[in-house]
């Protein structure tokens, strides 16, 4: 719960009249003359001091768990461009591969991308894909939520057509070594090594007794649905 009258961020400091008061106190951050930070020290150069305690911690954090920087606003620009190249011209064993390869998606030996596949659009980094992996049209690779991830592919595995793959912050999902994923898969936990994995299929929950026409409303069709009938009842 955020408290009133206090700024938050990597360093927090509680705002009192004239200055700021120091929440926690980095032993590392000085202030211009060589000291810590103090009461005393005005709040223009406590700012400062504010201003790189968060780059310091954050560039901390980043080089604890091997996560990539906040890249420059050219640099994601580019990215994007090259990611709708990818998706969208031919060449799912040459062209799209190499495309990805300049983006900075890590990508071993040959494979192959379908039509479509979305590839972890602000960390491409983050992704691993190895020699012989299959990803099927329009798939779509997420490696970071709420701060960067990894996600690896693994040594001949197979994604089907419009698989969701998505990971979360500081976490690695891998997907096994000939692991092979249907068609339509939602992955977010670890795929085991030559292990056939789908998700559940579509199927039947209730009989609809009015079409969902352009002329029928919302509250029309669901007032029409109606229970489905048992093996027996229908025998019956």
């Amino acid at each position: 719960m955020c408290v009133p009258g206090e700024v938050y961020g990597a360093v927090p400091y509680k705002i009192l009249p004239g200055r700021f008061e120091l929440v926690r106190r980095p032993s590392s951050i000085r202030d211009k003359a060589g000291r810590l930070d103090t009461p005393d020290t005005p709040v223009s150069v406590r700012l400062e001091v504010y201003t790189r305690a968060a780059t310091f911690v954050s560039a901390a954090t980043a080089a604890k768990h091997n996560l990539p920087m906040k890249k420059s606003i050219l640099r994601s620009g580019a990215n994007r461009v090259l990611h709708l190249l990818c998706r969208f011209l031919p060449g799912a064993t040459g062209l799209r591969p190499f495309l990805h390869r300049l983006r900075g998606v890590r990508i071993e030996g040959r494979v192959f991308i379908g039509d479509d596949v979305y590839i972890e659009n602000e960390y491409p980094e983050c992704v691993e894909i190895q020699d012989g992996v299959q990803i099927g049209l329009r798939t779509t690779i997420v490696a970071h939520t709420r701060g960067c991830g990894k996600v690896v592919i693994g040594k001949n595995a197979f994604v089907g057509a419009n698989c969701v793959i998505v990971t979360s912050s500081e976490r690695t999902l891998t997907i096994g070594e000939g692991s092979v994923l249907t068609a339509t898969s939602f992955v977010t936990d670890d795929v085991q090594p030559y292990t056939l994995y789908s998700s559940e299929r579509a199927k039947p929950l209730a009989k609809v007794t009015r079409a969902f026409t352009a002329e029928t409303s919302y509250d029309e069709f669901i007032r029409g649905l109606q229970p489905l009938l048992s093996k027996d009842q229908r025998r019956g």
